[in-house]
């Protein structure tokens, strides 16, 4: 099973763009802390395009991260990274 746009995936799962500096912050978040993840970027990827639209009701916000326990965090900042992981 695939865990592109998925609600349960098998590990961690960010959806990001390469101009969001929000989502350059939660990968160096995850590198910083040796967190193994699987990041997708959107450009060029209608399905992972439309499955964060529809996460995130009709927006396409970025990073929207999705995690094995059913968790979702959306353009979370370094400090709603650190208490996820606390």
């Amino acid at each position: 099973m695939s865990d592109c746009c998925t609600l349960t995936p098998s590990q961690i799962v960010m959806y990001v763009t390469e101009y969001c500096p929000d989502c350059h912050r939660a990968k160096k978040f995850f590198e910083a802390h040796n967190i193994p993840h699987l990041r997708i970027n959107l450009e060029g990827n209608r399905e992972a395009t439309e499955f964060v639209v529809q996460v995130n009701n009709g927006m396409r916000s970025v990073p929207t991260i999705i995690f094995p326990d059913g968790s979702i965090l959306v353009e979370p900042g370094w400090d709603e990274l650190k208490q996820k992981f606390n």
